[in-house]
């Protein structure tokens, strides 16, 4: 055993331990500190540091290069607090275009007619719902672009359901011919309809996505709740009107649609927004989202750079901890950045 008061005796190297002693005791609490391994054995020394952590109730967070990180403290579960459906890699998220019928002026990954469709296609859709469940998954969620511009919309959302539950974002405007054909082959036990709906009338939602969008948006909902799925809206709002929403609630309580089915989010500055509250690394909790060119922090980012987390998709539960990983370092920073500094 690793933490045998032998293991210190036997191969303690003096110099280590006392860096040990004195870097860790000088690093606040929860605080992270590097120790050189030293010129002995590193495997030896490893042993070491590993023991003497386990001995003094601090944590071992890494060794690499000859270096240790060491916690001062053992950090706290970094999911606490968080609701079940907030632990990242409990959702996954999968971009399977990024071409849309809509220019909407605050899409948050810049989709349009023009943009390149960046298909994530179906033999990576079926891999990654493949190996969802055994990576802790309990529910896919398909967003584009607008997915109904797909040929083999049906097909990638059977993959999806065969597996897990799936939610499918759409702007609800193209349920017609053969994409409410394949719309009506699509598992209704397993499969919810996201559809974007900005007011309870047209001009603010035209307003951002186009006139007569909030129209076809209308008739979407319609069709998809009387086509027999569950049916969940969502409104893309500036920050300061997300707390006085309860007109656009009885409107939608009107419609049918549940409490519980109404998203209102925040506009974010992302994409070609040129305005919304600010979303970073540090102050997102991560949603794992997939695109044909990587993982990326969360589905707001998955076309900057300075949120994409891994360029290996594959395998996927390898991808989830590492976002799991460095969402822990997040929160462990955080709270040693927050000093107790009593004035009274």
């Amino acid at each position: 055993m690793v933490n045998d008061a032998s293991v210190l005796q036997a191969k303690v190297n003096p110099r280590l331990l006392l860096d040990l002693i004195e870097r860790v005791g000088a690093a606040a609490r929860y605080g992270v500190v590097q120790v050189p391994l030293g010129d002995a054995d590193h495997g030896q020394q490893e042993e070491v540091v590993a023991a003497w952590c386990e001995r003094t109730g601090n944590e071992l967070v890494e060794v690499s290069g000859g270096v240790a990180k060491i916690r001062r403290g053992r950090s706290a579960d970094p999911f606490d607090g968080l609701l079940p459906d907030q632990i990242p890699g409990t959702r996954l998220w999968m971009y399977t275009n990024f071409d849309c019928n809509l220019a909407c002026d605050y899409c948050c990954v810049r989709s349009s007619p023009q943009t390149a469709r960046a298909a994530l296609g179906i033999d990576r859709v079926r891999r990654l719902a493949a190996e969802a469940v055994d990576a802790g998954v309990s529910e896919l969620i398909l967003t584009g672009g607008e997915p109904f511009l797909l040929p083999d919309i049906d097909a990638l959302v059977a993959a999806c359901t065969a597996v897990l539950p799936t939610t499918l974002l759409t702007n609800g405007m193209l349920l017609r011919g053969r994409r409410l054909d394949a719309l009506r082959r699509m598992d209704r036990s397993r499969l919810t309809l996201q559809i974007s709906l900005d007011s309870p009338t047209s001009e603010i939602h035209d307003a951002h996505r186009g006139i007569g969008s909030w129209d076809r948006a209308m008739t979407g909902i319609k069709i998809a709740r009387e086509e027999g799925f569950r049916v969940k809206v969502a409104a893309t709002l500036p920050y300061e009107q997300t707390h006085a929403v309860e007109p656009f609630h009885q409107f939608l309580g009107g419609l049918g649609i549940d409490r519980e089915d109404r998203v209102i989010r925040a506009l974010a500055h992302r994409g070609v927004a040129e305005q919304g509250i600010e979303l970073t690394l540090e102050t997102l909790i991560p949603e794992v989202t997939v695109t044909d060119t990587g993982v990326y922090w969360h589905p707001v980012s998955a076309e900057h750079a300075d949120q994409l987390v891994t360029r290996d998709i594959f395998p996927l539960h390898a991808a989830i901890t590492q976002v799991r990983h460095r969402f822990a370092e997040h929160r462990a920073h955080a709270v040693a950045a927050a000093q107790w500094f009593p004035c009274a």
